[in-house]
């Protein structure tokens, strides 16, 4: 090796290297490793879409040929295949989707509406002693900004937001106002300086309501002569409940999302063994219809050497005197046809590799595009099967088969989502508490009452003396009349649901068949394996046979012609029908939910899509 080449060459294997470690890293979502406070506020980490191939497919390749078993296949597809690396997402969707859940609030895409609403202390200032007396519409000293409510588009109850929310609205304001009658301020143009600080703390409740803690403070300076107090402090301190009684209440109803989420975790695990599964029984297929038409290549070659053969002894018998002429023709044509088969044989392999190696790469590879597969293992037909009775595959398919566990899973998720319209059917009835304290405390500028001279603390003692307390309850009720369309959506989810137990019935009574004709299927095959092996073993010893009476002089040699097409049949036939039982048998494993257990292949390793073995 040339020095110059050395770093260029490292290089290279410092790429690799860094290939095959982004390829064994896991798809998954870490958390950001930051204190708490700030942990929820920072994205986490996304691991990188895997593309490329792993590196156990190139060490596999020998002088520009793929050495594969079926287990180095059944590797290569759980760690390559694209298919299995889509399914691989479902579940790190389901675990957000359930920590989505948890914070409550409406399904994702549906919008949401928060408000936020003004105070005014009223008697503090020109302005809020104005509101207060109900002279002013409050427009003209306004310390919030409302914003409209969006429609929600959800049907059935929405689960409160779960997740504390924290508010803070702080407001600087420099005010003038002509005063046109300056009966009340003194002055023919108000001047205001306004710093107001609203601080808000809610929280969802499970059993459908929200509780809210409001901190409030509003500093006043203005040019008035008239003012009491001047600076003024106008803090206060609310605590408020608002809660449903019909419809909206309950935890059961609430948590409904929180329960389906959770189910649906487990629920995606079934789901990719179900893809894991459907994908190895997948290149199974593939791989034994490779071996198979390996199989019949090697047959059409025979059938090609023997009629080249022919042709050959042909041409020395009619050199010789010993056969006429006019039959070289024709044992040219059988040569000729021979090879047509042969040509049709080598392009079905080439079929049959390619889609194996779609179901072993991520991305294309001109190496392993070029490379020819030479399989390892080959079809094997055991003297008997040993199967059980009906019944008891049945069961075995109810235990293992991951759409049936998929299935039970959607049964309870309808059955948990009925209450989401259930509930709607009650009339709206909220309860709504709240307890607040106000203070005041300001600069003396005339003579007020000693009581509220001094600063924010003073105010603050106020309230929590409870000097001023405000109480406040109501309770809202809602009847919609004839209520046709909580009934409606009810009536759909009731049917909805009606109609999915009745589908599974049915496709529990489809398994039953699906089982019965793969069961049939399997028998079958054997039987036409058997036959077929006998024939080809029959054939043998007639063109053995054949060919002695022919050296006798007692056999022509289009007898033998006859007798080597129908051995090339018998052949053809056993072939095909040994790939007949293996797809059989790949079946009949598949609708028992067996594939995975009978090839060694756990679940973790197909969620990792990496494999020490």
């Amino acid at each position: 090796m040339k020095s110059g080449n050395l770093p260029r060459n490292l290089l290279a294997w410092i790429c690799a290297a860094a290939i095959c470690s982004a390829q064994d890293q896991q798809v998954a979502i870490e958390k950001p490793h930051l204190p708490v406070p700030i942990r929820s506020y920072v994205a986490p980490t996304v691991s990188a879409s895997r593309l490329g191939n792993s590196g156990r497919l190139h060490e596999m390749l020998r002088a520009g040929k793929l050495y594969l078993t079926v287990q180095d296949a059944l590797a290569l597809a759980i760690e390559n295949n694209l298919n299995l690396e889509v399914d691989r997402y479902g579940l790190l969707l389901a675990q957000s989707a359930l920590e989505r859940s948890k914070a409550g609030g409406p399904v994702r895409g549906v919008p949401s509406a928060s408000a936020q609403v003004s105070s005014v202390d009223s008697g503090l200032g020109v302005s809020g002693s104005q509101q207060s007396a109900g002279l002013s519409g409050g427009s003209g000293n306004s310390n919030g900004v409302s914003a409209g409510g969006a429609v929600i588009q959800q049907v059935g109850a929405i689960t409160p937001n779960l997740d504390p929310v924290l508010q803070n609205t702080t407001t600087f304001e420099h005010l003038t106002y002509p005063q046109s009658n300056p009966i009340a301020s003194q002055t023919a143009s108000l001047i205001q300086s306004i710093h107001a600080y609203n601080t808000v703390l809610q929280e969802g409740l499970l059993s459908g309501g929200y509780i809210q803690y409001r901190d409030y403070e509003q500093y006043l300076k203005e040019n008035v002569p008239t003012d009491s107090l001047e600076p003024a402090v106008g803090p206060y301190m609310s605590l408020a409940l608002q809660h449903n009684l019909l419809r909206g209440f309950g935890v059961n109803l609430n948590d409904r999302f929180i329960r389906i989420a959770q189910i649906n975790t487990v629920a995606s695990r079934e789901t990719f063994r179900s893809q894991l599964l459907d994908s190895t029984a997948s290149v199974l297929n593939f791989y034994w219809d490779l071996v198979s038409s390996n199989d019949e290549l090697k047959v059409r070659q025979g059938a090609l050497q023997m009629a080249q053969k022919f042709y050959e002894d042909t041409q020395k018998e009619i050199a010789a005197g010993a056969m006429p002429r006019v039959e070289l023709p024709r044992a040219k044509a059988e040569a000729s046809s021979r090879m047509q088969d042969v040509v049709v044989a080598q392009y079905n392999v080439r079929q049959r590799e390619n889609a194996l190696k779609d179901a072993l790469t991520r991305t294309p590879d001109p190496e392993i595009e070029a490379a020819e597969i030479v399989t390892l293992d080959s079809i094997q037909v055991p003297d008997t099967d040993d199967l059980p009775p009906l019944r008891q595959l049945v069961s075995t398919a109810m235990q293992k088969r991951p759409d049936v566990a998929v299935s039970k899973f959607r049964d309870r998720t309808s059955e948990i989502s009925l209450a989401g319209t259930e509930n709607p059917l009650l009339p709206s009835l909220q309860v709504q508490l709240q307890t607040y304290n106000r203070g005041a405390a300001g600069a003396p500028q005339t003579a007020p009452n000693p009581y509220f001279i001094g600063g924010y603390g003073t105010a603050l003692k106020q309230i929590f003396r409870r000097d001023f307390p405000s109480e406040q309850g109501s309770l809202n009720l809602s009847i919609p009349l004839r209520n046709r369309q909580a009934q409606g959506d009810y009536g759909i989810d009731q049917l909805q649901y009606r109609q999915q137990q009745v589908a599974t019935q049915r496709d529990t009574n489809q398994i039953v068949v699906d089982i019965s004709n793969q069961l049939s299927a399997l028998r079958q095959s054997r039987a036409k394996y058997s036959a077929a092996k006998q024939t080809r073993i029959l054939q043998e010893e007639l063109l053995a046979s054949e060919r002695k009476k022919f050296s006798y002089g007692i056999s022509t040699f289009n007898d033998i012609i006859i007798d080597q097409r129908v051995l090339v049949t018998a052949q053809i036939s056993e072939v095909n029908a040994s790939i007949t039982y293996a797809r059989a048998r790949v079946s009949l494993d598949q609708v028992l939910g067996e594939t995975l257990e009978k090839n060694n292949i756990s679940l973790d390793e197909g969620l990792s899509g990496n494999l020490h073995r």
